[in-house]
């Protein structure tokens, strides 16, 4: 009897070790390794958590922006009036960094952009002079009709030339500059009897800068390509000359009203997907950058952000979304803030901020 009930007694404890083993195991099957060791760790790592990697969760960012002067490099700025779009990551996989300029492209939905003029002339004749036959460019014009003259280099004699054409928006967010004429200006008196004849090929040369294209009588301008970023792309629905600005539209804006546009206050904001910003990554991101100087424009530098950041002051809203007060480039932070209610009236009063940095 006494080895029935002991052969009883290890039969027993044997069904109960194989059935803890058969649900660990299932366990390990279906939630990967659990424990320490090195194959542990490895398992339990997504690929989601890596850094700069998106989750499939991850929304798209969205952003928002009023009365931003937004610069692109050292030698160009646009102002954005307002924009609704995203904030596009340049790469699969990658999260929009506000530290790398190419890590993101602002694609525009809505909007209205402006650039100046003389910002644009500036910028041909350091940036695109040493690629360009052109020398000494010009710019000027009124609604579509544009005219770009300079000095071409041309039978070894300078040769000051005149194009005129017409702007429109072209697919694939390009500009498009229908060449109507070419005009020569003054011409020596020995390279009009040696025959004289100038090309679009002259102009912009036989082998263009990055982000120029030429067919026959029409140019296509990639501003992606010709300016440095941040990038900005979209569908534009109108270009006009509105001296002493170009002013760009995208999307359905012709029922905005400027002088309402013209009472918010100046800010940029993002909302959704995940941005990073110097150490920190924020998924479901709400951040929102104010201009604290309270002028008509929120000068905006995104490659030395950080430096306008330092001289300012940032709150956690109610929402758990990240606001920071920042002075235009080069000024300091006054004092005072901008909540997100008050962004519609610039009458409202601004409030003393609880703590300054």
């Amino acid at each position: 009897m006494n080895l029935r009930r002991y052969a009883f007694a290890a039969a027993a404890v044997a069904v109960v070790f194989l059935l803890i083993w058969l649900v660990w195991a299932r366990r390990s099957k279906d939630h990967g390794p659990v424990g320490g060791g090195s194959g542990a760790i490895a398992g339990s790592v997504a690929p989601a958590s890596q850094p700069g990697a998106v989750s499939a969760d991850d929304a798209t960012t969205t952003v928002f922006a009023h009365n931003l002067e937004l610069r692109k490099g050292p030698d160009f700025r646009v102002y954005v009036r307002w924009i609704r779009g995203e904030m596009v990551p340049t790469s699969a996989g990658r999260v929009p960094s506000l530290d790398d300029e190419e890590s993101f492209v602002f694609h525009i939905d809505r909007g209205l952009i402006h650039a100046n003029v003389g910002d644009i002339e500036n910028y041909m004749n350091s940036k695109m002079a040493p690629k360009s036959p052109l020398e000494n460019m010009k710019l000027s014009g009124q609604s579509q009709q544009l005219k770009l003259s300079g000095t071409l280099h041309k039978f070894l004699v300078p040769l000051p030339v005149e194009v005129l054409g017409t702007l429109s928006p072209a697919p694939n967010g390009r500009v498009h500059f229908a060449v109507s004429k070419i005009n020569v200006l003054k011409v020596p008196m020995k390279a009009l009897m040696g025959g004289l004849k100038v090309e679009i090929t002259d102009v912009v040369g036989k082998t263009p800068v990055p982000g120029v294209e030429v067919t026959k009588n029409d140019i296509y301008l990639d501003t992606t390509k010709l300016l440095p970023p941040p990038h900005i792309r979209g569908q534009m629905s109108s270009i006009t000359i509105q001296a002493p600005d170009v002013v760009v539209t995208y999307g359905n804006t012709t029922l905005v009203d400027e002088e309402r546009l013209a009472q918010w206050h100046n800010f940029l904001r993002l909302r959704g997907g995940s941005v990073e910003f110097g150490k920190l990554t924020m998924r479901q991101a709400d951040l929102t950058l104010i201009d604290g100087s309270g002028d008509v424009w929120f000068d905006l530098d995104l490659a030395n952000y950080q430096a306008q950041v330092v001289k300012g002051y940032s709150r956690i809203t109610p929402e758990k979304g990240l606001e920071i007060f920042m002075p235009d480039v080069g000024k300091s932070m006054p004092s005072g803030s901008v909540p997100l209610e008050t962004l519609r009236d610039r009458k409202k009063p601004l409030p003393e901020p609880t703590t300054v940095k």
